[in-house]
Formats: C-alpha cells, structure tokens, sequence
C-alpha cells in the first residue's frame, strides 16, 4: 500500500518551481499533490503526479536531478481532531513521521496525508488495524 512519490532538487531562485511546472505541463503531467521545504540555497519539491515516469524523464532530460521515494497515503476525517488522531495513532505506537503532506479532494470529505514514516511497514499494519484508509498509487494518482 505504499505510493511514490518524485522529490526534484531545485535551485532557490526565482522561476525555478514556474520552470518544473511548466515542464510537466508540457508534459502531459498532473500534479496531484505537492510539499516544498527549502534551504537558502536549494529546495526539494516533493510530489505526487499521476505519471512518475514520464514526469521523471521530462525532468532529467532538462537537467534537474529527480529520485522516486516511496510514502503512505492514508485517508483521515476532514474535521477538527483528524490530524490528531491519526497521529495519537503512531505516538501510541512509537512511530516516528519523518515528513508528512495534506491535501483535501472535497470540503467535508476525507483528507488525504502522505507520510514519509521510519518504520513504513509497521505503520501501514498499524494504522489499518486502528481503522484507517491506506489509499493505493492507483486511486492516489488518479484524484
């Protein structure tokens, strides 16, 4: 139940993240969800797309530098306290979240977290056992 996501390491400049959009655009990429943490001098731009390898090649081939990093999506209540109890969850059980990202599809609906944890498979077990969603790369990449 694991997805993938591309992290592009980026310049930080100005029109950097409008020249990767551009890109994925042109080719043919949807961005289905994004993070960007940034230093002085660079960032790392996580995302979520619904082709990882045509926006991977599309990026190399204009020189940016892309892996593929694998991450959880789980579906968590769009309401005061979702957050909250997901991460209970983990605390509970002693899993750390290196990173984590929202976004919601629906005002009202689920919200979907991808996190980035250091126990991945104890976590996915963990967090279905208490109930949770843990959405596929298929239904992920095709919101």
């Amino acid at each position: 139940m694991k997805v993938e996501q591309i992290s592009i390491f980026i310049e930080n400049k100005s029109g950097r993240l409008a020249e990767v959009s551009s890109i994925l655009g042109d080719a043919g990429v949807n961005i289905r969800a994004l993070s960007l943490a940034d230093t002085s001098d660079f960032g790392i731009l996580r995302l979520i797309v619904n082709d990882r390898e045509k926006a991977i090649a599309a990026l190399k081939g204009r020189g940016f530098t892309v892996s593929k990093t694998e991450v959880v999506a789980v579906e968590v209540p769009d309401q005061p306290g979702g957050l909250a109890s997901i991460l209970h969850v983990l605390d509970a059980a002693a899993i750390n979240v290196e990173y984590m990202y929202a976004f919601v599809e629906r005002c009202g609906a689920n919200a979907v977290i991808i996190f980035r944890f250091d126990e991945t498979e104890k976590a996915i077990t963990t967090l279905q056992a208490k109930g949770f969603n843990i959405l596929d790369g298929q239904r992920l990449y095709g919101m």
